[in-house]
């Protein structure tokens, strides 16, 4: 057996990447102390840990790793060409970047600044739909913020802290050339707060982007911050959905649901993370097009039926983000990312990384 801290050594993997992988249900270890919650891996285990190792190296997407890891030798050969595509793609995408931050260097009058003018309700509204993602880890500050990027129509807001991400846009219009700026979160929270100030509902909020600095207004109040210094994760990665959409698309009434998983008796499955038990919320299919909740009993059986296990914590927040009546849910397995989404805007929408089952 191999602890935590020799596999590392022997993948190329960090012990918090091998913690990660574990949560996410990719590489799990062969034995947990219950005593002192350390991790033990079997000499079989160093192979696929070096795989993993690789595919993180070249920024393959969480769930297909775990589909790697899981399929034949010719069904990986498939992932690496279509994640090599998307290289290619991001390569042209980051060439075509790069010719226009040239010019604007290169430019007498580079443009320094954008304004982003929009509905005060429209940023409140993606404000909310993305506030619940924001991560708290003092470790992976690039994701201690919102991230606003603009194009020629409007702004998303995006964010994300690993094991959730959210994304929602506002229409706005758009003064000065495009912007991927993250503001702090304390920012945000400040923004947020003046929006519903009790003047001037009716005013039109403004942000400004200059020189690594973020500033708002609304009816009369100001105010502004430093953009966070780091690069955001690339996003649109874990976003990016089949040609021919998902795999399984369910519609819910957000309340039922709602009531189901704020229920006494709502079921659970328990696991253990890091040497601790974790309560996990388990979705399968009413017979209906909708879900329902699933108890440790359903899981033996029917193992081609689907079901997917989520913290439920982090479901009733996006429930709450994506607002009341129906909604969809979206995934492509059990071990592929669950989209929690509007059926009349598919520009808003969270994501939950599963839990394994």
């Amino acid at each position: 057996m191999h602890s935590i801290g020799e596999l590392a050594r022997a993948s190329g993997l960090t012990v918090s990447a091998l913690r990660f992988y574990d949560s996410a249900g990719v590489l799990i270890p062969a034995l947990v102390d219950p005593a002192t919650g350390y991790r033990w891996y079997t000499g079989d285990q160093v192979a696929p840990a070096r795989l993993v190792a690789g595919l993180r190296r070249v920024g393959m997407p969480v769930a297909e790793i775990a589909a790697a890891l899981r399929v034949e030798p010719a069904q990986v050969h498939r992932l690496l060409d279509a994640h090599l595509r998307r290289l290619e793609d991001g390569l042209a995408d980051a060439r075509r970047e790069l010719s226009r931050i040239r010019t604007l260097i290169d430019s007498e009058e580079p443009v320094m600044t954008t304004r982003l003018v929009m509905s005060r309700a429209d940023l409140a509204a993606a404000v909310d739909a993305v506030r619940f993602a924001v991560g708290a880890d003092p470790d992976l500050p690039a994701m201690a913020g919102v991230l606003f990027e603009s194009d020629a129509a409007g702004v998303w807001l995006v964010a994300t802290d690993r094991y959730r991400l959210a994304v929602a846009r506002a229409a706005a219009r758009v003064d000065g050339p495009a912007v991927r700026v993250l503001a702090p979160v304390a920012f945000v929270d400040e923004l947020r707060a003046l929006l519903d100030g009790g003047v001037g509902l009716t005013a039109e909020a403004r942000l400004t982007v200059t020189a690594g600095t973020i500033s708002f207004a609304v009816a009369g109040h100001a105010l502004d911050a430093a953009a966070l210094p780091y690069d955001f994760p690339d996003h649109r990665r874990l976003v990016r959905m089949a040609p021919d959409g998902p795999a399984h698309r369910l519609t819910i009434d957000a309340a039922a649901l709602r009531a189901a998983l704020t229920s006494a008796d709502a079921p659970v499955v328990t696991r253990r993370h890091d040497g601790a038990p974790l309560a996990v919320t388990v979705l399968g299919p009413d017979g209906r097009g909708g879900v329902r909740l699933l108890g440790a009993d359903e899981l033996t059986g029917q193992e081609d039926t689907f079901r997917i296990g989520v913290n439920g914590g982090y479901l009733l927040q996006a429930l709450d983000a994506a607002g009341r009546g129906q909604l969809l849910l979206e995934s492509d397995g059990p071990i592929a990312p669950l989209a929690v989404r509007r059926p009349d805007d598919a520009d808003a929408f969270s994501i939950l990384m599963p839990i394994q089952l």
